[in-house]
């Protein structure tokens, strides 16, 4: 059987979170895993002014994710090289350099020759929402999904290689209802949203809807492994945030499975209960 193949197409480092229970333990399995990260978050939040400056949060930031990357056993990483676009509304939408300024048919392009080159039989990305609606999630959202469709088309870009159609295409996200929950507990404590990802949503529209998620994949094994990763993000690991209040056993047990919404399929439809992103690939 020919090596089955998971990549991740996500737009800063630590998005890779969003599937990295899914990168451990099909990593286990034998699954060649690989990442793509669209920017280096130059423009994020320093949670210590001790460990970057905003002229160097790239390079920073880059070394953690290469960090994270080794203790998810993610052997492939790919930089498309676009900054960082800042949060919607910000003067950083505006660089030129910005990812969400680049022409959609080069950062196709960058994907679909890197499609071409792994040969995955299954994608994961953002949904439409970009999980809490940051522009540059909104934006990997829409080119990998088109990098999905043009990867398989030999018409397009030619100069880039065989054709390869990847099998299935996931979403992933929140399940809706565990956002609508995480609000109520936070109202239920007297705290605002402000101080979360989630200020100024429409909570009625963020997340993935609970009927539409495909595979609910169980990764309490290896929480404690998830959590070694996300650490390796120093700059974004805040302290006295609102969400640092959360007490660890809530935490844990919303981060205890990852839900993936099947988005496309050239194997049919997954099965209630299958929770297996590969599920139906034989090759």
């Amino acid at each position: 059987m020919a090596t089955r193949r998971l990549l991740g197409v996500f737009a800063h480092p630590d998005d890779e979170g969003s599937m990295s229970g899914a990168f451990i333990l099909y990593g286990q399995a034998g699954v060649e895993t690989g990442l793509v990260c669209a920017t280096r978050g130059e423009v994020g939040e320093i949670a210590d002014p001790v460990l970057a400056t905003p002229e160097n949060l790239g390079q920073v930031r880059e070394q953690e994710l290469r960090a994270a990357a080794d203790v998810l056993g993610i052997r492939h990483l790919w930089f498309l090289d676009y900054r960082d676009s800042g949060m919607a509304g910000t003067p950083d939408n505006n660089d030129p350099r910005a990812f969400i300024q680049a022409p959609p048919a080069d950062v196709i392009g960058k994907l679909v020759a890197i499609i071409r080159a792994f040969r995955p039989q299954v994608m994961v990305t953002f949904d439409e929402t970009g999980g809490y609606g940051h522009p540059d999630h909104i934006a990997i959202y829409r080119y990998t999904t088109g990098a999905f469709y043009a990867a398989a088309d030999e018409a397009q870009y030619p100069e880039l290689g065989p054709a390869h159609a990847v099998s299935k295409l996931y979403y992933t996200g929140f399940p809706r209802s565990g956002i609508q929950a995480l609000a109520e507990w936070l109202k239920e404590q007297d705290l605002s949203l402000e101080g979360t990802a989630l200020r100024g949503s429409d909570l009625d529209q963020l997340g993935i809807p609970d009927e539409q998620i495909s595979v609910a994949l169980d990764v309490t094994s290896v929480l404690d492994q998830k959590d070694r990763a996300w650490a390796c993000h120093r700059t974004q690991l805040g302290t006295v945030g609102i969400m640092a209040r959360i007490p660890q056993e809530i935490q844990r047990r919303w981060r205890g499975y990852e839900c993936y919404q099947l988005a496309a399929t050239r194997v049919g439809p997954d099965l209630p209960g299958e929770n297996d992103l590969f599920a139906h690939i034989h090759s």
